[in-house]
This record gives structure tokens, C-alpha cells and sequence, in this order.
């Protein structure tokens, strides 16, 4: 281990940085963003009408508190038990009713939150299925689930926090301001004397609070991404003893993650604390003000003033309240707008599968079941991937695919499945430009066997009939029967338990690789589609199982049309017709034998497989 293994260098901290992290986003219009918000929140808007009705009501008891405080003062100056017992009892009134309508009133709110935020983030979840490959290819993991997550509960925070009280708290601040004009005009220039200093401490705070908030969604999005890329890849950074450097690299983004918190919680505390500082001067500058009054009034206006004053500091206090909670609602706004930004971004995004005018589209070819006509490919402009492909299949012939590692084999499997668009030429299936389906109706058509299998966790039965929202336990028993896989399973099953129940772990880390793909045979076989794609089938099978899975494959691929992406060559001898591939081109086509007696690239091909055979 090096000296260095555990330092994290300045050109890794730039990588994970370009690779992680979004750019800047410019400046947000906090209106324009609560207008796209409001679709989510419209159909649950009878809870925020009610919430908004009982927040009223609530601001106007609280209005009255103030009065009956110096009421009581009054009463008790005067020795007058009557009416210190009644205002008493009304106070105490007002204070239970304002807590228990708070309660409805709060409760109302985050329901309505809790909905819409369910709402939203289903949004997110079905635009994701509508986003190209293209675009998955080019972003971390960790971002897309950051949006579905963290963003989401950071807007949903505007209900949870009652963030939209702050309608109530100016309503309340209004009625305040009037209140003490009316009891005492004076004492009231005290209070709104402050204001410019408020004022000026919340733009010192509102700029850098916004940016705070952006930079801890940019640092959760890629503190998110780098985890989701280490634990997928745990098994490669043990066998590379790679832990110290990984966790260096970590820790230089868990250190800026932690960073733009500090800046958050700095700025915040800042503004709590000097409204708090603010509205503590006020009330001693109105007691310092009244006790010089009082220094130059008799006894008796000292005495009758004594009431106001105590009406008044309530009412200052509670001016300040709405203020500070305006203050603490602010940076919650902050917080929440940032995600908004980062979710409608995502939202905003173009490369989107889109649907294409027929007239746009190749003219239809009847009798073709699978052709790809002057097919020109490109991941990256410039970069073609394929060039020039033409080939044709009937209804049941079975056409394998050849050709050295990036020859462009699995490119052209996807391309039919519109997993990405063609850059020229034209696609058909049935006979019929691939763009003229919708994708739905046209992926139904085909069975995929991947190379590497996924498995979603859930059971045996959920995987092998993924392809139907009730599965058909006959139908996914017969399936694994075909494959052969069905003694295999029964073995590991427990004995109260059908074996189609088998646990099956996050990505089927519970079954070998093989016993992987022996369920994605059994799946494609479930499906029963009339076009089959077999992505280097048996790569991950030994001998003696590709034996059996070629055998169970014969009969499926009996009566349907069947696309083999092949490394082991001798898994496509039967094939109709081999199509060898060589840098994105067609370089040969024809039969197993006719290819090898052409001596050409299939036959060196050939040769060198079967070399590296004999000498094992």
C-alpha cells in the first residue's frame, strides 16, 4: 500500500466533482416555482381551504389576547373581582382555543402536503420510465434518487413546517400594527423603529441562505451517487484493496456536504438570534420610555398607564413572533425552493422517448420479420457506432450475430427494442418501421436474455412472470421445467414451502450467476413473445447446462424469429444465417459453413475458439 493510498488527490476530487455534481442553476423565481407545485397541491386544495379558514381565526384570537391581559391588570388595580374572574376565564378560553385550532389547523396543512408530495415524487418516478437510455448512461444514480427523496421531503417540508402560516403571520402582524397605532401611537414607533434593522439583517441573510440550500442539494445528490457506486461495487474496491483510498475520497465529500450544512445552520442561527436581540431592545426601550414618563406624571397617570404597558409589551411580543417565525419559515422556503429547482430541472429534461409522425417513418416491407435497412448509429456525435448495416430475417429464421468485443452486436439488439433512436436509416419489425409502435406494443413483441441478468427482489415466481401483473404459477413452472432449472430450485426450496416462493435477494445476489440465467430463460420462455433476443446467452453456464438450455432453445425458437448474440460460436452452428461483425460493419454473411469456407474473418474467429479449446 502506498504512502499516499489514503490521501485524496486534487485531480480525484476534480473527477468525482465533474461526475457527481450538477451545474450551477441560475437565479430561481421562488413565484414561477410555487406555480408548477400547485397542479400537485390543487386536487387537495379543500385541506388548505380549511387550513386557511381556521388560520384566521387563529390570528384573531390571538389578536385579543393582549387586550384582556391589561383587562385583567385593570381589574386587579381596581380590586374588581367580578371582572378579574370573567376576563380570567375568557383568556383562558382564547389560549385553549387557539391550541386546539392550531392543531386542526397544522394537521390540515401537512395532510394536504403529504398528498401532494405523494403525488410529486410518483411524477418523478413515471418520468423516469420515459427517459431515454442515452440519458441514464450520462447520470449517476445517486442524483435521480436524490430527486425522488431528499428533494421531495425538502418541499414537503414547506407543509410539515407550516411554511404557509406565514400567510397567517402577516395578517397577524397587520392586525398588531393597527391594535398598537390605535392603543398608543407613541409607544408604537418604538416597536416599528426596529423594522429597518430587520430589514436589512434578512437581505444580509436571504442571498446567502439561498445558496447555502443549492449547495447542500448539489452535495446530497453527490454524496448519494458516490454511495449508490460503492456499494454496487463493493466486491471489486476488497479484491483491490481499494478501501483506504475509496474512503478518503468519501471523506472529501462527506467534508463539503458538511460544509454547506454549517453555512445553513450559520445563517439561520443568525437570523433568529439578532430578531430576538431585536425584539428584546424594543420592550426596554418601551419600559426605559415609560419609566421617564412616569418621572414626569403623577402617581395616578403611572397607575392608569400601567395597564397599557402591559398590553402593549404582549403586543410586542407577539409582533416580533410572526416575525421570527417568518424569519425561521424562510430558510425552510430556502431549503424547499432549492429542491424544487433541482426537481423541476429534472422535470424540464429533453431526452425523453418521444413518440414519431408516421410520415417521418419508412414505408412498410411485408414478409420482413426483422430488418435493419442502411442503419447508421452513433452514442456520441461524430462517433458512429455502427455504420451502413443492412440485414433481413423471415418469420422463424433464427440470424446470430458475431464479432469481437464493441463490434456493435449488442447495440443492434437495442436498437430494435428502441431502446435508443438510429441515427439514419431505417428499423423494421412485422414488416413495419419500429418508430410507428408505441414502445410498449412493440417491446411486448420480443424476449430478452441479457448477458447480465437483473433479478428485483421478491420471490421466484415474481421474476420468472415479471412480465404479468398476476403471475400464472403453471405457466412460470413450465417455463423453469423447459429450462431445466426446476429440480435445481426444488433443492433449495425448504419443504413447506413451494418453490416457486423462493426468496429472491436485492439483485439475486442469493443465486449464482448461472442459476441467474437459467431464470431469464425461464422468463423469456414465460413471455411467449414471437421474436427472441438472446444477448450472450450462455456466457455465464457451464457445459453442461448450455446443453440443456440449447436443446430447451431449439423448440422455442421452432416457430419464432430469433436474434443470438454470440461469443461461443459453437452455440450458432444451426443458425440460418451468421451476420459477422467488425468495427460497427458488416464484414461477412452466410451459413456456418459457407463462412468457414470462405477463409475468412468467421474463420479465424473459429480457429482461434477452437484452439484455446483443444490446449484446455
Amino acid at each position: 500500500m502506498s504512502a499516499t493510498a489514503g490521501k485524496p488527490t486534487k485531480r480525484s476530487e476534480e473527477r468525482l466533482r465533474a461526475f457527481h455534481e450538477e451545474g450551477s442553476l441560475g437565479k430561481a423565481y421562488d413565484a414561477n416555482l410555487l406555480r408548477r407545485l400547485w397542479p400537485f397541491v390543487k386536487p387537495h386544495s379543500n385541506h388548505l381551504v380549511i387550513s386557511l379558514c381556521v388560520l384566521f381565526v387563529v390570528a384573531g384570537l390571538n389578536l385579543a389576547r393582549p387586550l384582556f391581559m391589561g383587562a385583567i391588570v385593570r381589574h386587579a388595580a381596581n380590586h374588581d373581582r367580578a371582572g378579574l374572574f370573567r376576563d380570567g376565564l375568557i383568556l383562558t378560553g382564547l389560549v385553549v382555543c387557539a391550541q386546539l385550532l392550531g392543531f386542526v389547523q397544522l394537521y390540515q396543512m401537512q395532510l394536504a402536503g403529504a398528498r401532494a408530495m405523494a403525488g410529486l415524487r410518483e411524477r418523478i418516478f413515471l418520468f423516469l420510465q420515459r427517459l431515454t437510455l442515452r440519458f441514464f448512461d450520462k447520470t449517476p444514480v445517486g442524483r435521480l434518487v436524490t430527486r425522488a427523496t431528499n428533494d421531495v421531503d425538502a418541499l414537503g417540508e414547506l407543509f410539515a413546517s407550516g411554511v404557509l402560516n406565514a400567510i397567517g403571520d402577516v395578517v397577524s402582524l397587520t392586525g398588531y400594527v393597527i391594535a398598537m397605532v390605535i392603543l398608543d401611537w407613541r409607544m408604537s414607533l418604538i416597536a416599528f423603529a426596529a423594522m429597518p434593522v430587520v430589514l436589512v439583517i434578512v437581505s444580509f441573510v436571504r442571498g446567502r441562505s439561498r445558496e447555502a440550500y443549492r449547495d447542500i442539494r448539489a452535495r446530497t445528490a453527490r454524496l448519494n451517487a458516490f454511495l449508490g457506486e460503492q456499494v454496487n461495487g463493493i466486491a471489486v474496491v476488497q479484491a483491490y484493496g481499494r478501501e483506504l483510498a475509496m474512503e478518503a475520497d468519501f471523506d472529501v465529500i462527506n467534508e463539503s456536504y458538511r460544509d454547506a450544512n454549517k453555512r445553513s445552520i450559520y445563517y439561520e442561527a443568525v437570523l433568529d438570534a439578532a430578531i430576538e436581540m431585536v425584539a428584546t431592545i424594543c420592550i426596554a426601550s418601551l419600559l426605559f420610555w415609560v419609566a421617564i414618563r412616569r418621572g414626569h406624571a403623577g402617581s395616578a397617570t403611572a397607575a392608569g398607564a400601567f395597564a397599557l404597558v402591559v398590553t402593549f409589551t404582549g403586543y410586542i411580543k407577539q409582533f416580533f413572533e410572526p416575525i421570527s417565525m417568518l424569519s425561521q419559515r424562510y430558510t425552510v422556503l430556502q431549503s424547499a425552493m432549492s429542491g424544487a429547482e433541482r426537481i423541476f430541472q429534472l422535470l424540464d429534461e429533453a431526452d425523453v422517448e418521444q413518440d414519431v409522425h408516421e410520415s417521418k417513418c419508412a414505408p412498410d416491407r411485408p414478409g420482413e420479420a426483422l430488418s435493419l435497412e442502411n442503419v447508421t448509429f452513433e452514442y456520441k456525435p461524430g462517433v458512429p457506432v455502427l455504420r451502413d448495416i443492412t440485414i433481413s430475417a423471415k418469420k422463424g429464421e433464427k440470424i446470430a450475430l458475431v464479432g469481437a468485443t464493441g463490434s456493435g452486436k449488442t447495440t443492434i439488439a437495442s436498437l430494435f427494442l428502441r431502446l435508443y433512436e438510429i441515427t439514419s436509416g431505417a428499423a423494421r419489425v412485422d414488416g413495419r418501421d419500429i418508430r410507428k409502435y408505441k414502445r410498449i406494443e412493440l417491446r411486448e413483441k420480443f424476449s430478452v436474455v441479457p448477458q447480465d441478468v437483473y433479478l428485483f427482489s421478491g420471490t421466484l415466481l415474481t421474476n420468472v412472470a415479471m412480465a404479468d401483473s398476476k403471475p400464472d404459477r403453471d405457466r412460470a413452472r413450465s417455463a423453469l421445467e423447459r429450462v431445466g432449472a426446476a429440480s435445481l430450485f426444488k433443492k433449495r426450496a425448504g419443504r413447506d414451502q413451494d418453490w416457486l416462493d423462493s426468496a429472491v435477494d436485492e439483485r439475486g445476489s442469493n443465486f449464482s450467476a448461472g442459476e441467474r440465467q437459467l431464470i431469464a430463460f425461464a422468463r423469456a420462455l414465460y413471455r411467449d413473445a414471437p421474436f427472441i433476443i438472446l444477448d450472450e446467452a450462455t456466457a455465464s453456464v457451464d457445459s453442461d447446462t448450455e446443453a440443456r438450455l440449447q436443446r430447451a432453445l431449439d423448440a422455442v425458437l421452432a416457430d419464432r424469429t430469433g436474434l443470438v448474440i454470440a461469443h461461443r460460436l459453437s452455440t450458432i452452428k444451426a443458425a440460418d444465417r451468421i451476420v459477422v461483425l467488425h468495427k460497427g460493419a458488416i464484414v461477412e454473411q452466410g451459413t456456418h459453413e459457407e463462412l468457414l469456407a470462405k477463409d475468412g474473418f468467421y474463420a479465424k474467429l473459429h480457429r482461434l475458439q477452437f484452439a484455446a479449446a483443444a490446449a484446455e
